[in-house]
């Protein structure tokens, strides 16, 4: 807030109730603001109370954790708790830290895929809570350089992952158009920056209603050429290292080695970060079948596929799910069997990631249904391993006879 504003809007934050979260390994904190406005006089005019809550994620939390030092840097670093919770914090985190998982066999409810469960990478967390009537600071940060443009549209994406702000932020034309214009100039400039900006549209792209939005900043083929020249840098990434490698091996380089390897997983992390919030967005895009048939010409089929070399879970769960829903058109399955779907799928089966199991085994009932691909499937050892899995663990084979197609 700027300070030439403050004798007319007062804000005021009320901590309320703790809880855990049901699913997740996380604190639910509810609390209440409460705004006022204020007039020249300093007497209240006009004020506001809205319920929030902030889910406070615990991903190091596992059975060797130190609960009190945890629940110290909790109530330390959330200034919604106040210190005289501390207890109550350590109840609930021993409570999470011996809470039994559910059981794999339980039927998972399906639900779209909405802004929050996104988590946020490195990097985009900043100390500095963003206010929708700041939002035109936040885009005067667009105009500036590299860094300002990460806090500029870091500060918009936490307006936007709130479903509340989106209706607000459609209508600022300003801000759209700065964030779409920064992302077509920028993107090869920043990893971060472009993760950050396509966030924000992703944000959007989980309400139907405003795919018109994306449509309009052409932001899902920006995003299609954005996948396609990361895909391309992975392939020299790769290159390099093994340069690197066999340079080791001959020289017995291997403090270099380590370095570049080190550096590699960094680059590697932060593109797969890049690909997931991208494909998100096309994979909501996709609803509509005329957008998907443009996706199928500048070859998301080809792209996808590319990715399964890939070992990040959580990516390879969203390629092989945005597989299957394409794979139900003729045409995209052709696409599949052009190039070694299956042999990549074959090797993600057995895997111990559950969900990822599960997806593959169902687009792989789907593409059975080709001859060809049948037939491949043989060829590359599917067979022993699915009859395999059906011995060990048959919710799985059975949950996949019941699937649609």
């Amino acid at each position: 807030m700027q300070s030439e504003d403050a004798r007319y809007l007062k804000r005021k934050v009320k901590g309320g109730n703790l809880d855990v979260h049901p699913t997740e390994k996380a604190l639910v904190v509810q609390y209440e603001v409460e705004a006022t406005i204020l007039g020249e006089m300093g007497d209240p005019m006009l004020g506001e109370r809205k319920e929030c809550q902030k889910i406070i994620r615990l991903k190091s939390l596992n059975a060797n954790t130190d609960i009190a030092s945890l629940a110290r840097k909790v109530v330390e670093e959330c200034k919604l708790i106040h210190p005289s919770k501390l207890a109550e914090v350590e109840q609930l985190l021993f409570y999470l830290q011996n809470r039994r998982k559910p059981n794999g066999k339980e039927k998972r409810e399906k639900r779209p895929v909405k802004p929050r469960d996104l988590t946020p990478f490195e990097g985009m967390e900043i100390d500095e809570e963003a206010n929708i009537n700041n939002i035109d600071d936040y885009v005067e940060l667009l105009y500036e350089d590299i860094p300002e443009k990460v806090r500029g549209s870091t500060l918009i994406l936490q307006l936007a992952r709130n479903p509340d702000n989106l209706e607000e932020l459609l209508q600022n034309e300003t801000a759209l158009g700065a964030l779409a214009r920064v992302l077509r100039e920028d993107w090869k400039q920043s990893v971060e920056l472009a993760t950050t900006i396509i966030y924000v549209f992703f944000c959007f792209s989980s309400f139907s209603q405003f795919h018109g939005l994306i449509t309009h900043y052409k932001i899902g083929a920006l995003c299609m050429n954005i996948i396609e020249h990361e895909l391309k840098r992975y392939d020299l990434w790769q290159e390099e290292l093994q340069k690197k490698k066999k340079a080791y091996i001959l020289l017995n380089l291997k403090k270099e080695y380590d370095k570049a390897f080190k550096k590699y997983q960094g680059l590697l992390t932060k593109q797969e970060q890049l690909l997931r919030v991208a494909l998100y967005l096309l994979l909501n895009l996709s609803e509509d079948t005329r957008t998907e048939l443009k996706m199928r010409n500048k070859n998301i089929v080809h792209m996808l596929v590319k990715t399964l070399d890939r070992e990040n879970s959580e990516l390879l769960v969203l390629v092989v799910s945005f597989l299957k829903k394409l794979s139900i058109f003729l045409e995209n399955k052709n696409d599949m069997a052009e190039v070694d779907t299956i042999e990549k799928l074959t090797k993600l089966v057995p895997c111990e990631h559950e969900d990822l199991l599960n997806i593959t085994l169902r687009l792989l009932l789907n593409l059975s249904f080709d001859t060809s691909l049948r037939n491949k499937m043989v060829q590359v050892g599917l067979l022993p391993k699915l009859t395999t899995l059906l011995g060990m663990v048959p919710c799985h084979l059975h949950s996949v006879h019941r699937t649609e197609s």
